[in-house]
């Protein structure tokens, strides 16, 4: 089966750049895996954040708002073309500071990222406790709570909608979607031959977004990028009236009511299990926040990995030696989905990424040896 450009990879950020691309009248195949792969993007929680990003490398800040920002057209063009509402609201987001040396170190770290970017006007802001009242009318907050930080670009969208929506648009506008886990990658003539244990595909051009599956995949086309796994656990309770108008780190309502609490950072290597401990530290955090919450029932708890590289930011890089073999990779797929299926996918058509994305090449990892 032969397409223009192949993805590896069916999870939000491989079905944001095949949507991009079917949009842009591309033959598209996308590659899912098989069921019992990692998949990070059914163990989202659906944040659609700007507020922090990139306190180590700033590009990720401005990379991240130019997704906020097309956050909203690129909902509504995709509920249009796939018939499916990711529930995406943009009303701004919380991180809530249970004391004062929390809410200091918050206001500080924030503070040096927004000299660091040398922004004229800060797009958050520090709040005491009786500003986070206002903002949660009929909420009693736990008494430690002594303010947070608002961040006003910031946003969610439901992760498991999203993802439907994305597939449904790409086969809506002509591209296919296979379950499929590809074994080998060759060069095929101008373009590639991917095997499979279902058959052969080939492409002109081929993009890997498997997630923490990317790296040996990588490897076969000139594109060794160093990734990790890290378990973030989270909990879901029964659905409730409204009592969170806006998201929070690790707290926030789906628009069905049910509330999700998350989540754990745990290096354990592949391990997706989910555990006792994990749960009660989630618990007792959230109820510190809104104790009402020990009313609600627990209704689920699951565990998924993410995708990080050492410095925690996305790589974009094409193949030096396999010219046309692209990878995509990083831990927020949802926050730049917009971008992905706009800025990317209009790359892979190009056969060149822009320079702004430089910075994000995984070359940024390659260390010289000491002699």
């Amino acid at each position: 089966m032969k397409a223009d450009v192949i993805i590896v990879g069916g999870g939000i950020t491989g079905s944001s750049i095949a949507y991009g691309l079917a949009q842009r009248n591309q033959r598209v195949i996308v590659l899912d895996g098989e069921d019992r792969d990692h998949r990070a993007s059914r163990a989202n929680f659906g944040l659609v954040w700007v507020q922090g990003k990139g306190a180590n490398m700033p590009e990720y800040q401005f990379w991240s708002r130019r997704s906020s920002e097309r956050w909203s057209d690129f909902s509504r063009v995709l509920f249009d073309v796939a018939g499916q509402d990711p529930h995406f609201e943009q009303r701004g987001g919380l991180v809530f500071c249970l004391s004062d040396e929390e809410f200091d170190a918050r206001h500080m770290s924030l503070q040096k990222l927004h000299e660091k970017l040398g922004d004229d006007t800060a797009d958050w802001e520090m709040i005491e406790r009786s500003g986070v009242e206002k903002l949660m009318p009929g909420v009693k907050l736990g008494s430690e709570v002594c303010g947070a930080s608002l961040g006003h670009r910031d946003g969610h969208a439901n992760p498991l909608r999203l993802l439907s929506a994305l597939q449904t648009g790409i086969q809506k506008l002509g591209g296919i979607i296979m379950s499929a886990r590809v074994q080998t990658i060759q060069r095929d003539g101008s373009g590639f031959s991917l095997e499979t244990g279902r058959g052969r595909y080939s492409a002109h051009r081929i993009v890997i977004a498997a997630g923490i599956g990317s790296g040996p995949l990588g490897e076969q086309v000139g594109l060794d990028v160093p990734l990790r796994p890290q378990r973030g656990q989270i909990l879901v309770t029964e659905r409730l009236i409204p009592i969170l108008p806006l998201p929070a780190s690790g707290l926030r309502q789906t628009r069905e009511g049910s509330v999700m609490i998350g989540a754990t950072h745990e290096d354990v290597g592949f391990d997706a299990s989910t555990t006792g401990l994990a749960a009660a530290k989630l618990s007792v955090r959230a109820l510190r926040v809104i104790p009402s919450l020990a009313d609600a029932r627990l209704v689920r708890q699951w565990a998924g990995l993410r995708v990080l590289t050492p410095d925690g930011c996305p790589v974009y890089a094409q193949s030096e030696s396999h010219p046309g073999a692209f990878i995509a990779l990083c831990h927020s797929g949802v926050t730049l989905a917009a971008v992905h299926s706009e800025i990317i996918a209009q790359a892979v058509i190009d056969g060149e990424l822009p320079p702004s994305l430089e910075v994000f090449n995984q070359r940024r990892f390659d260390v010289p040896k000491a002699a």
